[in-house]
């Protein structure tokens, strides 16, 4: 997957805006997605990302901006002329109709040759690799081979643009997991191009090629999901990605090759400045990973801190500690199980250090 911004845009959202009354639900929003690009539109309830997706299939019109997909501007274009299909949580299958009737609905509908019909519908039927159960009904099937027929039915007019709305939101875990490595590798063989809307960060870090963070209708931070996940650019952003330690604390010391900041229990030093004014307020971002935990008290002045194990959570490949500090804050602390059995095991009630190297903070000034 592709990590850069796109060389030349293929759909182009300019200046968006969407008012529902006194309530702006989408704030001037400026995109550019690559043609072929699997893009993901991340966010909390109400945040806009639907609103987004919808004005995209054209079932919301934008109070102002434009939407231009391959150098068309979409404004007055109906749902039904635009180039592209929407697959929706429910998946909105036919119930009474069969496997390979509902993927060749929207064929029939547009007046194709019947050889046609029957030739696309089994190329999709393929593709999703359920051609053994093209005469079943959808409630014949499993959750994740209705998700497969949505799709199946939505790429099957050869759609320019994909837009799918929470499209696994209706699995469980371990189904989901699955299903997003077989939709994108099947998104990817037929190389449409893709906007999902979820509010699952798992999800869209495992299949999108670019993650737009939104919150309050605005874009937050737009880029690859591993450069949202170790370089956020605001405290909203590092606390809804992934877990994360935030502690608020003033710069001390700033200089091109490292910068201080003081946190009251912990005392980071990061190898790199970061351009502030000494004394200044930030807040420095440390993921629990990032963070080593030893008997021993660990050299040095910076980057470590003492603290009792109040809390264990254990996940099966990892454990996550809570460490309760001097001043009564905790600090979450991962640590992967990579052994069976461990005779030197932290456990409740241990007094343990906790360290880190210097390039494992973030400083964030917003």
């Amino acid at each position: 997957m592709s990590n850069s911004t796109p060389a030349a845009a293929f759909l182009q959202i300019q200046d968006v805006v969407k008012d529902f009354g006194s309530t702006r639900a989408v704030n001037q929003v400026s995109l550019e997605i690559a043609k072929g690009e699997i893009f993901a539109l991340l966010g909390s309830s109400g945040c806009g990302k639907s609103t987004l997706l919808r004005m995209l299939g054209g079932f919301d019109t934008p109070t102002s901006g434009r939407i231009v997909l391959d150098g068309r501007d979409l404004a007055t274009l109906p749902p039904y002329e635009r180039p592209m299909n929407m697959m929706f949580q429910s998946y909105a299958l036919f119930p009474h109709l069969s496997v390979w009737d509902n993927i060749a609905f929207g064929l029939k509908r547009g007046s194709l040759p019947k050889p046609q019909i029957a030739s696309r519908v089994e190329a999709m039927l393929k593709l999703v690799q359920l051609e053994k159960f093209s005469a079943r009904k959808p409630h014949q099937l499993s959750g994740g081979q209705q998700q497969r027929v949505a799709l199946a039915r939505s790429l099957a007019k050869q759609p320019q643009l994909l837009l799918l709305d929470e499209p696994l939101g209706a699995l469980d875990k371990k189904l989901r997991e699955q299903t997003q490595i077989e939709l994108v590798n099947i998104i990817e063989s037929v190389g449409v191009t893709c906007v999902m809307v979820t509010h699952d960060q798992e999800e869209a870090m495992t299949m999108a090629n670019r993650v737009a963070v939104m919150s309050e209708g605005r874009l937050l931070q737009v880029g690859a999901p591993g450069d949202i996940y170790e370089t956020p650019a605001t405290r909203f952003v590092a606390d809804f990605i992934g877990n994360v330690n935030l502690m608020d604390g003033r710069l001390v010391v700033d200089e091109a090759d490292h910068c201080i900041v003081d946190c009251g229990d912990v005392q980071h030093r990061m190898g790199h400045g970061i351009t502030g004014t000494p004394g200044m307020a930030v807040t420095v971002a440390l993921r629990p990973e990032k963070i080593q935990l030893t008997r021993e008290q660990p050299a040095g002045d910076f980057n470590r801190v003492p603290g009792e194990v109040k809390e264990m959570s254990y996940f099966g490949s990892f454990t996550v500690f809570q460490l309760q500090l001097a001043s009564g804050r905790r600090l979450k602390v991962s640590m992967a199980n990579t052994s069976r059995h461990r005779d030197d095991a932290f456990t409740w009630g241990d007094m343990v250090w906790a360290q880190w190297a210097d390039t494992a903070q973030v400083v964030l000034t917003q």
